[in-house]
Protein backbone atom coordinates (compact mmCIF):
# COMPACT_ATOMS: atom_id res chain seq x y z
CA UNK A 1 0.00 0.00 0.00
CA UNK A 2 1.15 3.25 -0.90
CA UNK A 3 1.99 5.42 2.06
CA UNK A 4 -0.07 9.14 1.43
CA UNK A 5 1.17 10.88 4.01
CA UNK A 6 3.16 14.06 3.07
CA UNK A 7 3.57 14.96 6.26
CA UNK A 8 4.70 12.65 9.18
CA UNK A 9 6.10 13.81 12.36
CA UNK A 10 6.54 11.20 15.02
CA UNK A 11 7.85 12.41 18.68
CA UNK A 12 9.14 15.70 17.44
CA UNK A 13 10.91 18.59 19.72
CA UNK A 14 10.61 21.66 17.96
CA UNK A 15 13.18 24.49 19.45
CA UNK A 16 13.51 28.12 18.69
CA UNK A 17 16.74 29.83 19.42
CA UNK A 18 17.79 26.57 21.88
CA UNK A 19 14.32 27.14 23.92
CA UNK A 20 11.89 24.03 23.46
CA UNK A 21 8.69 25.13 22.41
CA UNK A 22 6.52 21.81 21.54
CA UNK A 23 7.74 18.67 22.67
CA UNK A 24 6.65 15.09 21.72
CA UNK A 25 4.69 16.05 18.55
CA UNK A 26 3.18 13.56 16.36
CA UNK A 27 1.23 14.77 13.36
CA UNK A 28 0.26 13.39 9.67
CA UNK A 29 -1.68 14.76 7.06
CA UNK A 30 -2.47 12.61 4.39
CA UNK A 31 -2.48 13.69 0.73
CA UNK A 32 -5.25 16.29 -0.11
CA UNK A 33 -6.34 16.66 3.64
CA UNK A 34 -6.72 20.01 5.26
CA UNK A 35 -5.51 20.31 8.44
CA UNK A 36 -6.27 23.35 10.89
CA UNK A 37 -2.76 24.19 13.02
CA UNK A 38 -4.47 26.52 16.30
CA UNK A 39 -3.32 27.90 19.51
CA UNK A 40 -2.63 31.79 21.15
CA UNK A 41 0.40 33.42 20.02
CA UNK A 42 3.70 32.13 21.02
CA UNK A 43 2.29 28.36 21.66
CA UNK A 44 4.30 27.45 18.66
CA UNK A 45 2.41 27.38 15.27
CA UNK A 46 5.09 29.23 13.37
CA UNK A 47 7.82 27.30 14.98
CA UNK A 48 6.15 24.06 13.74
CA UNK A 49 5.72 25.40 10.18
CA UNK A 50 9.00 26.82 9.94
CA UNK A 51 10.40 23.34 11.01
CA UNK A 52 8.26 21.68 8.02
CA UNK A 53 10.16 23.56 5.18
CA UNK A 54 13.61 23.10 6.33
CA UNK A 55 14.03 26.86 8.39
CA UNK A 56 14.37 25.31 12.06
CA UNK A 57 16.22 22.23 12.38
CA UNK A 58 15.22 19.29 14.07
CA UNK A 59 17.44 17.72 17.03
CA UNK A 60 15.11 14.96 18.62
CA UNK A 61 12.49 13.05 16.66
CA UNK A 62 11.38 11.68 13.48
CA UNK A 63 10.08 14.31 10.31
CA UNK A 64 9.04 13.05 6.51
CA UNK A 65 7.62 15.94 4.41
CA UNK A 66 6.83 15.37 0.86
CA UNK A 67 9.90 12.32 0.67
CA UNK A 68 12.39 14.25 2.46
CA UNK A 69 13.35 12.79 6.16
CA UNK A 70 13.97 16.35 8.21
CA UNK A 71 17.05 14.58 10.52
CA UNK A 72 18.90 14.20 7.83
CA UNK A 73 18.14 16.92 5.24
CA UNK A 74 21.48 18.49 3.99
CA UNK A 75 21.70 22.31 3.67
CA UNK A 76 22.24 22.25 -0.27
CA UNK A 77 19.12 19.87 -0.15
CA UNK A 78 16.56 22.65 1.25
CA UNK A 79 15.65 24.40 -1.54
CA UNK A 80 14.44 20.86 -3.19
CA UNK A 81 11.94 20.38 -0.44
CA UNK A 82 10.96 23.37 -0.88
CA UNK A 83 9.90 22.94 -4.37
CA UNK A 84 7.25 20.72 -3.02
CA UNK A 85 6.14 22.96 -0.52
CA UNK A 86 4.17 26.47 -1.19
CA UNK A 87 3.93 28.79 1.38
CA UNK A 88 1.24 31.44 2.35
CA UNK A 89 2.20 33.78 4.81
CA UNK A 90 0.06 36.52 6.70
CA UNK A 91 1.63 39.84 5.04
CA UNK A 92 1.86 38.57 1.70
CA UNK A 93 5.23 39.40 1.28
CA UNK A 94 5.26 40.06 -2.38
CA UNK A 95 7.96 42.32 -3.91
CA UNK A 96 6.46 45.71 -3.99
CA UNK A 97 8.50 46.66 -6.92
CA UNK A 98 7.31 44.18 -9.11
CA UNK A 99 3.81 43.49 -10.77
CA UNK A 100 1.99 40.37 -9.74
CA UNK A 101 3.23 38.55 -12.88
CA UNK A 102 6.82 39.41 -12.05
CA UNK A 103 6.50 38.55 -8.41
CA UNK A 104 5.74 34.60 -9.68
CA UNK A 105 8.21 34.65 -12.41
CA UNK A 106 10.85 36.22 -9.62
CA UNK A 107 10.22 32.38 -8.11
CA UNK A 108 10.23 30.34 -11.01
CA UNK A 109 13.73 32.01 -12.12
CA UNK A 110 14.77 31.56 -8.73
CA UNK A 111 13.86 27.26 -8.90
CA UNK A 112 15.39 26.66 -11.96
CA UNK A 113 12.29 27.36 -14.75
CA UNK A 114 14.58 28.64 -17.98
CA UNK A 115 11.38 28.09 -21.20
CA UNK A 116 9.69 31.33 -21.95
CA UNK A 117 6.90 29.64 -23.12
CA UNK A 118 6.65 27.33 -20.30
CA UNK A 119 6.66 30.43 -17.61
CA UNK A 120 4.27 32.48 -19.64
CA UNK A 121 1.72 29.18 -19.54
CA UNK A 122 2.06 28.75 -15.68
CA UNK A 123 1.94 32.34 -15.29
CA UNK A 124 -1.48 32.23 -17.01
CA UNK A 125 -2.31 28.91 -15.18
CA UNK A 126 -1.82 30.00 -11.40
CA UNK A 127 -3.28 33.34 -12.22
CA UNK A 128 -6.53 32.03 -13.43
CA UNK A 129 -6.63 29.58 -10.74
CA UNK A 130 -6.81 32.24 -8.62
CA UNK A 131 -9.17 34.61 -10.27
CA UNK A 132 -6.55 37.02 -11.42
CA UNK A 133 -5.87 36.47 -15.06
CA UNK A 134 -6.57 39.69 -15.76
CA UNK A 135 -4.68 41.48 -12.99
CA UNK A 136 -0.97 39.98 -14.04
CA UNK A 137 0.29 43.30 -14.91
CA UNK A 138 -0.84 45.19 -11.46
CA UNK A 139 1.87 46.60 -9.20
CA UNK A 140 0.74 44.75 -5.50
CA UNK A 141 -0.47 48.63 -4.26
CA UNK A 142 -3.16 48.57 -7.18
CA UNK A 143 -4.38 45.31 -5.61
CA UNK A 144 -6.50 44.83 -2.58
CA UNK A 145 -5.66 43.24 0.53
CA UNK A 146 -7.63 40.35 -1.22
CA UNK A 147 -6.04 40.52 -4.29
CA UNK A 148 -2.72 40.30 -2.86
CA UNK A 149 -3.30 37.43 -1.12
CA UNK A 150 -4.14 35.95 -3.98
CA UNK A 151 -0.96 36.48 -5.66
CA UNK A 152 0.60 34.96 -2.69
CA UNK A 153 -1.20 31.54 -3.24
CA UNK A 154 -0.83 32.15 -6.91
CA UNK A 155 3.78 31.96 -5.86
CA UNK A 156 2.80 29.39 -3.55
CA UNK A 157 1.27 27.05 -6.33
CA UNK A 158 3.99 27.66 -8.94
CA UNK A 159 5.95 24.61 -8.47
CA UNK A 160 2.86 22.63 -8.42
CA UNK A 161 3.80 21.69 -4.86
CA UNK A 162 2.48 18.15 -2.37
CA UNK A 163 1.89 20.75 0.17
CA UNK A 164 0.60 24.07 1.64
CA UNK A 165 1.49 25.84 4.60
CA UNK A 166 -0.53 29.03 5.18
CA UNK A 167 0.65 30.94 8.38
CA UNK A 168 -2.69 33.09 9.40
CA UNK A 169 -3.56 33.62 5.34
CA UNK A 170 -6.68 35.71 6.16
CA UNK A 171 -5.22 37.57 9.53
CA UNK A 172 -4.92 40.85 8.13
CA UNK A 173 -8.49 40.62 5.78
CA UNK A 174 -11.98 41.10 6.19
CA UNK A 175 -14.41 38.79 6.96
CA UNK A 176 -15.81 38.50 3.49
CA UNK A 177 -12.76 38.29 2.10
CA UNK A 178 -11.41 35.87 4.34
CA UNK A 179 -14.47 33.48 3.13
CA UNK A 180 -12.86 33.67 -0.51
CA UNK A 181 -9.24 33.09 0.89
CA UNK A 182 -10.50 30.29 2.60
CA UNK A 183 -12.59 29.08 -0.39
CA UNK A 184 -9.44 29.22 -2.44
CA UNK A 185 -7.92 27.04 -0.32
CA UNK A 186 -10.58 24.24 0.05
CA UNK A 187 -10.34 24.17 -3.91
CA UNK A 188 -6.75 23.80 -3.58
CA UNK A 189 -7.09 20.52 -1.36
CA UNK A 190 -9.28 18.95 -3.07
CA UNK A 191 -7.14 19.00 -5.97
CA UNK A 192 -4.91 16.85 -3.87
CA UNK A 193 -2.72 19.18 -2.53
CA UNK A 194 -2.23 19.35 1.40
CA UNK A 195 -3.37 22.34 3.12
CA UNK A 196 -1.79 22.76 7.01
CA UNK A 197 -3.29 26.08 7.85
CA UNK A 198 -2.27 28.14 11.29
CA UNK A 199 -4.75 30.58 12.50
CA UNK A 200 -6.21 31.70 15.48
CA UNK A 201 -9.53 32.80 14.02
CA UNK A 202 -11.87 30.34 14.71
CA UNK A 203 -14.97 32.21 12.91
CA UNK A 204 -13.68 30.13 10.15
CA UNK A 205 -14.40 26.53 11.33
CA UNK A 206 -18.08 27.26 10.67
CA UNK A 207 -18.27 27.63 7.20
CA UNK A 208 -15.14 25.80 6.98
CA UNK A 209 -14.89 22.81 8.90
CA UNK A 210 -12.00 20.38 9.24
CA UNK A 211 -9.29 18.35 11.69
CA UNK A 212 -7.90 20.52 13.67
CA UNK A 213 -4.89 20.18 15.75
CA UNK A 214 -4.18 22.81 19.24
CA UNK A 215 -0.78 23.66 20.41
CA UNK A 216 -1.19 24.40 23.72
CA UNK A 217 1.19 24.13 26.89
CA UNK A 218 4.64 23.00 25.19
CA UNK A 219 2.40 20.19 23.31
CA UNK A 220 0.60 19.50 19.98
CA UNK A 221 -2.86 17.99 20.61
CA UNK A 222 -6.21 16.91 18.67
CA UNK A 223 -8.66 19.31 19.18
CA UNK A 224 -12.45 18.24 18.71
CA UNK A 225 -14.22 20.98 20.18
CA UNK A 226 -14.00 24.40 18.76
CA UNK A 227 -15.71 27.52 20.57
CA UNK A 228 -16.96 29.75 17.68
Amino acid sequence: MINENVIDLENLSIFHKNILVLAGVNLTVRKGEFVYLVGKTGSGKSSLLKTIYGELPVRDGGAMVAGFDLSRIKRKEIPFLRRKLGIVFQDFQLLTDRTASDNLLFVMKATGWKNKRDINTRIHEVLDKVGLSTKGFKMPHQLSGGEQQRVSIARALINDPEIILADEPTGNLDPETSEEIMTLLFDISRSGRSVLMATHNYSLFRNFPSRTMRCENGKLIASENIVY
